[in-house]
């Protein structure tokens, strides 16, 4: 059996969740340890789990974790649920997110999504950031059906007759997990050093994405898109937007934007001109 550890871990990322025949649904979490180095916790029933172990994005997380034996990507780890520690508040934003840039400093990014692949290629790297030239636009698909099959309804349901990983006072407070009825992707440019300009589409399964629609719908009902337009496409790009990107197990070449990272830009540094020079 695998040897188990103990590592703090700050959290990027956080997808949407799925049903499970083993958790009842699950979440893929990203991030980075002291060390710098990535990782990826998986599978996590975080809303499943009790208030004092939910974690938001940005935030350390102290957690028991172990080689996921069956996921041979290099950053998977199966993490014990029961043991993880929080600390207080995520890193703050002040200072033009000076504390998250540092730790973001850390990790190494791409200009082009070309050398991120070929850094999966030769080193097997299935984690990674990358800073896109521009984005070119938001495309929203309707997935061929938008309600969940019944399997996958008796997964979602399963939780009920879990006992011991939940608190009883959750269990009526979880609704079932919505399935988002459009698929989104961002087609972008990057600058590539043998294309020039290269243009890709990858799919976003950002946690936070999929919870901003459910909320434009809610609110603005048919009118949700151009509010959801509005942020994904508009406002984001005007910030300093990176993609964390990640791999899928069973399929290994095939790349999702696991999440957007959105600081503001950084403020140009002020000339200074020595006038008895």
């Amino acid at each position: 059996m695998a040897t188990t550890q103990t590592r703090r871990i700050l959290i990027l990322a956080k997808t949407y969740p799925s049903p499970s025949s083993k958790y009842s649904e699950t979440s893929c979490v990203a991030g980075i340890d002291e060390n710098g180095r990535p990782i990826r916790l998986y599978p996590v029933p975080f809303r499943l789990i009790s208030n004092e172990q939910q974690f938001r994005k940005w935030q350390w997380i102290t957690v028991r974790i172990q080689k996921a034996p069956k996921d041979h990507r290099p950053e998977s780890n199966k993490l014990f649920v029961d043991t993880i520690e929080r600390d207080p508040e995520p890193i703050s934003t002040k200072n033009n997110w000076s504390a998250r840039r540092d730790q973001l400093s850390r990790l190494p990014a791409y200009s082009d999504f070309e050398q991120l692949e070929l850094e999966r290629q030769k080193k097997k790297a299935t984690l990674g950031i990358l800073r896109p030239a521009s984005i070119k636009r938001l495309t929203i698909t309707p997935v061929s059906d938008p309600n969940w099959t019944e399997a996958e309804l008796q997964k979602l349901l399963k939780y009920q007759q879990q006992v011991g990983l939940f608190d009883d006072t959750d269990e009526k407070a979880i609704r079932t997990l919505r399935k988002l009825p459009f698929d989104f992707h961002y087609e972008y440019e990057c600058n590539s050093a043998s294309l020039g300009l290269a243009e890709y589409r990858h799919k976003i399964v950002d946690w936070e994405v999929g919870a901003l629609f459910w909320r434009c719908f809610d609110t603005y009902g048919i009118n949700w898109e151009k509010q959801f337009r509005d942020k994904i496409e508009i406002e984001l790009p005007t910030k300093d937007l990176m993609f964390l990107m990640g791999t899928i197990h069973r399929f290994p070449d095939k790349w999702l934007i696991v999440s957007l990272i959105y600081p503001p830009r950084e403020l140009p540094k002020p000339i200074t001109l020595d006038l008895f020079d």
